[in-house]
């Protein structure tokens, strides 16, 4: 993090990752100051790459995204592999994580799982047209951190050939990334017991515009589907442009205000309980086996955790804390639907957004392995969290140190 005094011209900066940021945000505390300080920093050291990508991370939970993005690019021309030591010194591992240059949501952020842990984590950024023009650091494990996106591509297409015969361990194959994509992913989770994924279907604007001027029904369109359907704008994330849809009017006023030529269409699902709540449901799957992350409770249909009332409501925080509980119980009502998720998309680690329909499906929002998961809740308000999210992450440490064959000693995730 930032220093109250200039740093030596001698001294890079720490590369400090989203996390201890992360957490600043969610306590309360003000991000701008550091971001002011580590601007002044930067300028006055212009070849500190560290002090630059921090304060790309700065800015991006600042809301100033696209700013935040050009800043890691200044960082990224001055280097392209980014070390977060290990809290816990001497680290057990050494986990090289390809990554992609992009926002924060662009890659799994495994340092907010693995917060405070005695595991290396080295960031390396691929190189657009040559992944690997830089020099591999060494590592004893390799996981492909680079989430699926439209920008992505580029780096996964060739990373599969890339890595067919690597000297490590590596976890999350780049081939089934792929399918993670929200269409993909919904043809991929048809036809599964107790599972319910509706397709999801890629539309261009120009179509959306002859079902919203009533040219053609909206069946013409997309077979199958009827209003109240939901929209969302292809690589749109935490719920930019995503609504929900019930007339073709609503469509044309909706085109009026978001942006994109390309838009993700399914069909709305009222997944409400009886009580008219929604709860969404986060879950890791690690090496298959599955871990509650939290749930949220919302009057709203589009359910995030930070804006459901969870800091608010201690009703709210005691039927989570419930759920974390009883969630072996849970696990295995859906343990089918479970298995063949991981068995369609079979990624090392992979979180699944999802609820239960009214019927008792497994409704998928979305599966994929970028998803911030993280124990960063006030212990004050969340005192079950830390407990439950111990499991997460020593499943996830237990099990990067199993594939890479390292003797494993207890207790190294904070």
């Amino acid at each position: 993090m930032a220093s109250e005094s200039p740093l030596p011209l001698s001294t890079e900066a720490p590369f400090v990752g989203l996390a201890p940021f992360l957490r600043m945000s969610v306590a309360g505390e003000a991000l701008m100051p550091i971001g002011q300080s580590l601007l002044a920093e930067a300028q006055q050291y212009l070849e500190d790459a560290n002090l630059w990508m921090n304060l790309s991370v700065v800015m991006q939970i600042l809301g100033q995204r696209e700013i935040g993005v050009q800043i890691q690019s200044q960082a990224l021309e001055l280097k392209r592999v980014y070390t977060l030591a290990a809290a816990q010194q001497p680290a057990v591992l050494r986990v090289l994580m390809l990554v992609a240059p992009g926002d924060v949501a662009a890659n799994t952020p495994l340092d907010c799982l693995l917060e405070n842990s005695d595991i290396d984590l080295i960031f390396y950024y691929l190189t657009p047209n040559n992944p690997f023009a830089e020099p591999i650091p060494d590592h004893d494990v390799l996981m492909v951190a680079v989430g699926e996106t439209t920008e992505s591509k580029q780096y996964l297409t060739g990373l599969a050939e890339a890595l067919a015969d690597w000297p490590k361990p590596i976890v999350n194959l780049p081939q089934y990334i792929p399918a993670t994509d929200r269409e993909v992913a919904s043809q991929q989770l048809q036809a599964i017991p107790g599972l319910l994924m509706p397709p999801t279907h890629l539309v261009s604007r120009q179509m959306l515009n002859v079902v919203a001027s009533q040219q053609a029904p909206l069946v013409a369109l997309v077979k199958d589907c009827q209003f109240p359907l939901i929209l969302r704008p292809m690589g749109s994330q935490a719920g930019r442009g995503l609504e929900r849809i019930d007339t073709p009017a609503a469509i044309a006023d909706y085109l009026t205000r978001v942006e994109g030529e390309v838009f993700f269409l399914s069909q709305f699902i009222d997944y409400s309980s009886p009580d008219g709540q929604f709860r969404k449901y986060r879950i890791a799957l690690i090496d298959g086996q599955p871990f509650a992350c939290h749930m949220a409770i919302s009057a709203n249909w589009m359910v995030h955790y930070v804006n459901a009332g969870m800091y608010d409501e201690a009703a709210k925080r005691q039927e989570e804390a419930d759920f974390m509980d009883t969630f072996p119980a849970f696990a295995q009502r859906h343990a089918t639907a479970l298995a063949a998720i991981q068995t369609r998309i079979p990624l090392d680690y992979l979180l699944i957004d999802c609820a239960e329909t009214q019927d008792g499906q497994l409704f998928i929002f979305e599966v994929d392995h970028a998803m911030v998961v993280h124990a960063m809740d006030p212990p004050d308000l969340f005192p079950y969290k830390q407990h439950h999210m111990q499991k997460v992450r020593e499943a996830m440490r237990q099990y990067l140190c199993r594939r890479a064959g390292v003797a494993l000693p207890q207790g190294g995730a904070a």
